[in-house]
């Protein structure tokens, strides 16, 4: 008999982690791009706080699943598809972000705090949020 996975209310959470690091670089590259020419992983090492290696590591997974592109040595550019996802990411997080300003959350708190939900948070919740925004 063939076990069949029940969702537990991890699950979410686990699958979210799996996309938290693409959706962190994605939207760093596609800040560096707006205030410069180019992305370099001397660049992303920075403003991600980690190390060459590790940036050389992820742009290489973030290629593979077909969000990036990028030459040995060249700068990196997001494809059609990481341009969408650093989109979706930024309005989550504009959206978490506003909303706990709005509740009263001291900003530093709000803006740490905001980096952490704006990756799981749900869709219903995100509504919920903007629509308390909105009224």
């Amino acid at each position: 008999m063939a076990h069949t996975r029940v969702p537990t209310p991890f699950s979410k959470t686990r699958s979210d982690h799996a996309t938290e690091t693409a959706e962190d670089y994605v939207e760093a590259i596609s800040d560096l791009l707006a205030a410069q020419a180019q992305c370099r992983v001397k660049d992303l090492a920075r403003v991600m706080g980690v190390s060459h290696v590790t940036v050389t590591r992820t742009l290489q997974r973030l290629q593979g699943e077909g969000l990036v592109n990028k030459e040995p040595y060249g700068p990196c550019q997001l494809t059609q598809r990481g341009r969408r996802l650093a989109r979706h990411s930024r309005e989550r997080h504009g959206i978490v972000l506003a909303f706990l300003r709005a509740i009263g959350v001291p900003e530093h708190n709000a803006l740490e705090d905001a980096e952490g939900i704006e990756h799981h948070v749900g869709k219903a919740t995100l509504h919920a949020m903007q629509h308390y925004l909105d009224s």
